[in-house]
């Protein structure tokens, strides 16, 4: 699954990680909303009640040794039924005794404790009446008269529609307000979101809208703080691609250039074969011609080699080599070379030189090494090809009796192309690619190269040149 797909819109990310904690803790305060208002409706009910069973106390007295209560009919019929509910009521006497009201109304359970909000014997209790749920109050009232004196229990009980309408009102405007709420926030962040962004959606179409061959830089200023550091990472990068850019276009250039003068020459012979009629003059402009075509192919050969390590190579992946290994190879593979020239090849290996890196590129680098120091040193001339480990870092020595490369140039042969002083008598069929293929192999494995003058050998003092290319690559992980 690409990136884009599993992180998505980086507006809806954040409107997504603000708005669902915001609906949990708006859920969460809704909720405590509910329930303080569902406590202040109760107590404002039970308050009611109350007030109904302290005036229906104040008409219970004691009269001729009998508790009564003088309630008018119209307090009996506003007490019978509400425009919210229906009420209902009963006094019981000093002994138990049913006095007035609904007598099959609920008793007081004995472990109802006493409510401690008011200053009053009062106690309230839910109990089903008729079917129905009803909230009662229970009030202790005493009374008294010079013959005798008591304690009556008044309860006024009250069906709980009234209750649960205002419950339902209350939590549907809650979640109203909340609701609303939250869409505001939702709505403010997702404009605030638009100027937010803003700059980034600019950013966006100013590198939509560049042309392919553009790469200067953009301005960071021109977005927040914590994108700069992502603009300045662009930047860098299209400098870097720039600079690949131009190192492609000199390189094609420089080949070209350097393709030009052989093909020249081919077809230049090509056209003297043809007009040849002498088989002896014929078979010279032959052998010319497959001389020409080894340098050229000799030529494009070092130039893909080249190509290959300054483009696409670096993604390859390193492995652990024995570079010991590798340096035999090479040297079994161009001892041909150095047999023709009776030159004396020697190699000295420690027993296991481990490196990373990638074995064709590093095969490579040992070739042109040798190849180099095989071209370059004289009919029974000595290179001396060392591999061994100095510090835990894999080490690479060649020594060769040619005629070295003066200081001044020793940087310059690294480029592309550049021939030092005196090496076309040397070698004629020389390309100048060998030391920048080596130089580009030992940059791509993170190490570093350095020339030098070779020891002057002991039994010959007059040989005072040569040349010593030292390798090392990073100690091992």
């Amino acid at each position: 699954m690409a990136a884009t797909d599993r992180l998505g819109s980086l507006r809806g990310q954040f409107l997504r990680w603000l708005l669902i904690p915001l609906v949990l803790l708006v859920a969460l305060n809704a909720f405590s909303v509910y329930r303080n208002a569902l406590d202040a409706a109760d107590l404002a009910y039970d308050r009611s009640l109350l007030s109904s069973a302290r005036a229906l106390a104040e008409r219970v007295e004691i009269v001729n040794g009998k508790v009564v209560a003088n309630v008018p009919y119209v307090a009996l019929d506003s007490f019978e039924t509400d425009t919210l509910g229906r009420l209902y009521y009963k006094v019981t006497g000093v002994n138990g005794e049913f006095v007035s009201g609904y007598e099959d109304l609920p008793d007081l359970p004995k472990n109802v404790p006493r409510s401690e909000i008011y200053p009053a014997l009062v106690h309230f209790f839910q109990a089903d009446y008729q079917e129905q749920p009803v909230r009662i109050a229970a009030l202790h009232q005493p009374v008294y008269d010079d013959q005798m004196r008591g304690i009556a229990l008044i309860e006024v009980g009250e069906t709980l529609d009234a209750r649960r309408g205002l419950s339902r009102k209350i939590l549907i405007d809650t979640l109203l307000r909340q609701a609303a709420l939250v869409l505001a926030v939702a709505l403010m962040v997702w404009v605030a979101l638009r100027f937010v962004l803003a700059p980034i959606m600019q950013l966006r179409a100013d590198v939509e809208a560049r042309e392919p061959t553009d790469l200067s830089d953009f301005d960071p200023s021109v977005v927040h703080k914590e994108i700069r550091p992502l603009v300045s990472a662009m930047n860098g990068y299209m400098a870097r691609l720039q600079t690949l850019i131009n190192g492609q276009k000199r390189f094609i250039a420089d080949a070209s250039h350097q393709l030009r003068t052989p093909l020249t020459v081919l077809k230049t012979q090509a056209e003297l074969a043809l007009r040849e009629n002498d088989p002896v003059a014929m078979r010279h402009i032959v052998e010319s011609i497959a001389t020409t075509t080894d340098a050229t192919v000799h030529l494009a050969n070092r130039l893909l080699t080249l190509a290959r390590t300054g483009h696409g190579a670096a993604t390859a992946e390193m492995e652990a080599l024995s570079l010991n290994k590798l340096a035999h190879q090479v040297c079994l593979e161009l001892a041909l070379p150095a047999v023709r020239k009776q030159i004396d090849l020697a190699l000295e290996a420690d027993h296991e030189v481990p490196v990373m890196g990638q074995a064709l590129l590093l095969h490579e680098m040992l070739s042109n090494l040798l190849d180099n120091a095989i071209r370059y040193t004289p009919a029974h001339g000595r290179i001396l090809l060392s591999v061994f480990q100095q510090h835990g870092q894999a080490m690479i020595e060649m020594e060769d009796s040619g005629p070295g490369i003066a200081e001044a140039e020793r940087e310059k042969v690294f480029e592309p192309f550049y021939r030092a002083s005196g090496s076309s008598v040397m070698n004629p069929g020389g390309t100048g690619l060998g030391l920048c293929i080596v130089y580009d192999i030992v940059s791509l494995h993170g190490g570093d190269i350095a020339l030098d003058d070779a020891q002057v050998p002991d039994d010959d003092p007059a040989q005072a040149r040569g040349l010593r290319v030292s390798i090392r690559f990073p100690r091992l992980p």
